[in-house]
């Protein structure tokens, strides 16, 4: 190899980098590609019964032709397929995921394998209520945990995901307001929010209106005052928000709302920051959601499955969704005679599996173990924010929780911006943090280590981060130009959500 490409070689991959090398992943073509006609990944007994024509038996109409260009492959092709594709992926059994707000943290064996005991995993939601009597109870003690968790009276279990939560949530104070003879115009949101809950205000029918965070990142009390009239509904606050900052003040937020007829709702995505150490029903809370698959563990990638609880107070309880849980002497049924209630959320009773996952988890910890866990959250966002401060731009100085957002203001006086940083960071082998949100900070660069992370793993994102600041400073393009190590490096990401390519064609 010349001088120069031995320098380039070290540029790339950098004499810093510790936690991957280069190394073999095989190139993969699409199973279709593989294909050949006959090919089959299965053998079957010859039938020991008269053969039926399916046409015949079920009618022409109802009997699918052969799909065309359908691969045709061997069982060892169909494994070495789908094994080479999953080394090409990054995963959270792989590696840390350094993602703010999302809460990609490890989620423990344990509640896989309690959400594949058969009496849970092939429960069908139309078999008898005399048969569910385990489901059932798994799904009261969970309502029972969650209520006391969060300092509430009352839990449903329906929504799927925290948006959905969320809209349930925003639905049930609508439903009050109107029996109380006005469900008012308005829902205050910070600009510190998740970014779903506008979006919820809107689809239960409310104007949104915004306020402006202070100096040190929480509710303005003096711009709440001035906007809470007779026409706002609620306030929906992120608590801690989307900065990895507790509102200081939420007691006298709830205060203010409380005084003009209003209510508070707490978006609820963050509680992996709380729990243990504060119940958000004793600092007056109304409503909120929790998100299952972040706080309580159940796997966060692909979309789905979520799990979106709701807990009230006392007075928002005879609102929530057909049908309740009703204890009658050793018996659990479902009570769908509900007067008040805004009828069902979602078909059923909700994401049955990540509910027994969730249980599986709080009861694994017991509470000292959830207390343990909260703590430990937000020790590793402090630990990397105390480690990062030298080297990166913190535009909001109050204490951080479980996670922490500084900007890309150092380095995009050099050119090199957040997106560059991030995907440079792919090269030190980690997956990106989240970039450019919450809005409020120009440039974001949001890390959020979870408790699930140990020393030595984020010691190496410490230092991954560290050397990329100094990359920043010494080759700018360099990092611009980032990722090397991948097998895709920049791509036009634009015209990638705009013009998807969705299928194959041969």
């Amino acid at each position: 190899m010349s001088d120069q490409g031995m320098n380039e070689s070290r540029m790339v991959h950098g004499d810093k980098i510790t936690k991957v090398t280069t190394h073999l992943s095989q190139n993969e073509a699409l199973l279709f590609e593989r294909s050949s006609p006959g090919k089959k990944a299965y053998q079957l007994p010859e039938l020991d019964v008269p053969a039926v024509d399916a046409a015949e038996a079920l009618g022409a109409e109802n009997v699918r032709a052969e799909i065309t260009d359908f691969p045709e492959v061997s069982e060892v092709e169909a494994i070495r397929h789908f094994t080479r594709l999953s080394t090409w992926n990054y995963a959270i059994d792989y590696g840390m995921y350094p993602l703010g707000s999302c809460t990609m943290k490890y989620n423990p064996r344990i509640n896989e394998v309690v959400a594949r005991t058969e009496g849970l995993a092939w429960a069908h939601p139309y078999q008898p209520e005399s048969l569910s009597q385990g489901c059932l109870e798994v799904m009261e003690h969970l309502e029972n945990a969650l209520a006391e968790i969060c300092g509430m009276d009352a839990v449903t279990l329906q929504p799927a995901a925290g948006a959905h939560g969320e809209l349930t949530g925003i639905l049930l104070i609508r439903a009050l307001l109107e029996k109380r003879g006005n469900p008012r115009k308005k829902i205050l949101i910070p600009d510190s929010a998740h970014g779903t809950n506008p979006a919820t205000a809107a689809i239960a029918g409310y104007a949104v209106e915004n306020i402006k965070s202070s100096e040190t990142g929480g509710v303005d009390l003096a711009a709440l005052e001035q906007l809470v009239t007779s026409d706002v509904a609620a306030l929906m606050v992120t608590n801690p928000n989307t900065l990895g900052v507790f509102e200081n003040n939420i007691v006298r937020v709830a205060e203010i709302l409380h005084k003009k007829g209003a209510m508070l709702y707490m978006d609820g995505a963050n509680m992996n920051a709380l729990v243990g150490i504060a119940r958000p029903g004793d600092f007056g809370v109304d409503v909120m959601h929790l998100n299952l698959h972040k706080t309580f563990s159940t796997p966060h990638g692909g979309g789905g499955p979520g799990a979106g609880p709701v807990a009230v107070k006392k007075v928002l309880e005879p609102f929530l969704p057909t049908p309740r849980l009703r204890r009658s002497g050793k018996k659990l049924t479902f009570d769908y005679k509900r007067k008040h209630s805004i009828g069902r959320v979602k078909s059923y009773y909700g994401n049955f599996g990540v509910l027994v996952r969730a249980l599986a988890y709080i009861l694994a910890h017991g509470g000292p173990g959830l207390k343990n866990a909260t703590m430990d959250a937000v020790l590793n966002a402090v630990y990397i924010r105390k480690a990062l401060e030298p080297y990166f731009d913190l535009p909001y100085k109050s204490p951080n929780m479980h996670e922490v957002v500084f900007s890309d203001d150092r380095q995009s006086k050099l050119g090199v911006r957040t997106g560059d940083i991030a995907k440079r960071l792919i090269d030190y082998g980690f997956h990106p943090y989240t970039v450019s949100f919450p809005m409020i900070v120009h440039g974001a660069l949001m890390i959020e280590p979870t408790e699930t992370e140990g020393r030595l793993e984020i010691d190496s994102f410490i230092n991954a981060m560290i050397a990329i600041a100094g990359e920043c400073e010494t080759d700018p393009q360099m990092v611009k130009n980032a990722p090397y190590n991948t097998r895709t490096s920049r791509v036009d990401e634009v015209t990638a959500a705009r013009k998807p390519v969705l299928r194959w064609k041969p």
